[in-house]
């Protein structure tokens, strides 16, 4: 294949050049860019803005717009860049961005920061249980959780999708979920939080009750025996709760828990 390519292109790839993914979000709140631009990621959770209760997020986008002269790019997150800002015009932003209490994160949970759910009902056909309206009702129940276990502020992946389909990539997500039926999901663990491993089953077609019930002593043991710097999703695997997933055959092979 390789040849084949090079032969229409009438030169040769260079050599494989080395690299690592140190994670996959975003970078929250304003970064200068090689050019001398400025760039403001905004968190926006599960994507949607619209004005929320105290959150007026739509309307300050909106006045926003009216100044800004760059772009407004979305990331594979579900966030908000507002993008190639220049240093005059970056004083008027932040004044709005000050006005309205908008937030690039540092108000929400890392969990949260992480968390990304698919759209699902009512909008998609396709969804057998909720996401997007759901998520977050669920990730206010497991914060107190991760208060208990001084977990509040450790970077946790999470994701919802209301179907197999997977738009959200809740299979690679540290937590993952995935509808079965309403208000009911397959539960999966040991995705990595620099997206290079799927996540395995764990539990299938379980409620909420069950889902903080199942959560709550895995944090527990967690957070007491954690290594310096593990991430949740190899904490899991080490630990034995799930096995992991080296090769996408293995994703619907039978797990052996503990």
């Amino acid at each position: 294949m390789k040849q084949e390519i090079e032969a229409r292109l009438g030169y040769q790839f260079e050599e494989v050049r080395e690299f690592h993914f140190d994670h996959t979000g975003d970078r929250y709140g304003w970064i200068k860019g090689e050019d001398g631009k400025y760039h403001y990621t905004l968190f926006i959770q599960n994507g949607r803005i619209r004005d929320f209760d105290n959150y007026p997020l739509k309307s300050a986008i909106r006045e926003i717009a009216e100044i800004h002269k760059g772009e407004f790019r979305f990331t594979g997150n579900q966030n908000l860049i507002i993008a190639n800002v220049s240093s005059r015009a970056k004083k008027g932003i932040q004044q709005i961005i000050d006005k309205y209490g908008l937030t690039e994160s540092e108000n929400y949970s890392a969990l949260r920061r992480n968390s990304i759910a698919c759209v699902a009902l009512p909008t998609c056909g396709l969804a057998m249980a909720e996401a997007e309206r759901y998520l977050p009702t669920l990730i206010e129940k497991i914060e107190p959780i991760l208060k208990e276990y001084d977990l509040y502020d450790q970077d946790i992946v999470i994701r919802m999708s209301g179907c197999p389909n997977g738009c959200s990539r809740a299979a690679m997500a540290e937590i993952g979920f995935i509808g079965k039926g309403p208000g009911k999901y397959n539960l999966y663990l040991g995705g990595s939080f620099k997206g290079t491993r799927l996540n395995k089953l764990y539990k299938e077609n379980i409620g909420e009750e069950e889902i903080l019930a199942t959560l709550k002593p895995i944090f527990e043991h967690y957070a007491k025996e954690r290594q310096d710097g593990e991430y949740f999703g190899d904490f899991v695997i080490r630990a034995g709760y799930v096995e992991a997933v080296t090769d996408g055959r293995q994703f619907h092979q039978q797990n052996v828990t503990v």
